[in-house]
């Protein structure tokens, strides 16, 4: 059986209709990074609510995040898409837990660079204050100039990573 994927385009247009959606309906663009910035105030904050009322960061989270981190709705987005995405695997019959690799990278090698590029990747949205949906994609939806340059450097940067990486995959 074929793996069929959505038009690209219609897809394009829907992200376009949903970013637009969100920006009417909450004042505010997509963005996943705050829902893990929410997960990790509340872990602070149960584990060692001193810390995190003596903490800037933490309180400062705290006081912006009313009474539980975990209710912001940037946490209901990403579970949307998380549980939005485990349903397109199964409609369109795409579910399976393979690595996915090329012939010249072993599993272990493959998982422990995604694992090592999600967390620059973590660290890369904390210094730019926001990850891609929130910087490129809002940002670009309101013809931001820091959208626009934030786009340029994503996909500057990976087409500069891919060279040194593609004979992994060829």
């Amino acid at each position: 059986m074929k793996t069929t994927y959505m038009n690209p385009y219609l897809a394009g247009f829907l992200l376009g209709i949903t970013l637009l959606a969100t920006i009417v309906i909450t004042g505010r663009g997509l963005g996943a990074s705050g829902a893990i910035k929410s997960a990790v105030v509340a872990a602070v904050s149960t584990i060692s609510p001193n810390h995190a009322h003596e903490s800037k960061f933490y309180s400062e989270n705290l006081k912006s995040l009313h009474d539980n981190p975990l209710k912001a709705w940037l946490v209901f987005e990403v579970l949307g898409v998380i549980i939005g995405g485990f349903l397109s695997g199964v409609v369109s019959d795409r579910l399976n837990f393979v690595t996915e690799r090329g012939p010249h990278i072993t599993n272990t090698m493959r998982l422990g660079f995604a694992l090592i590029g999600g967390l620059l990747f973590g660290l890369g949205a904390q210094f730019a204050r926001g990850c891609t949906s929130g910087a490129a994609l809002s940002g670009m939806a309101v013809l931001s100039t820091g959208g626009i340059i934030t786009m340029m450097a994503i996909f500057g940067s990976g087409y500069a990573v891919a060279y040194f990486f593609r004979k992994l995959w060829m």
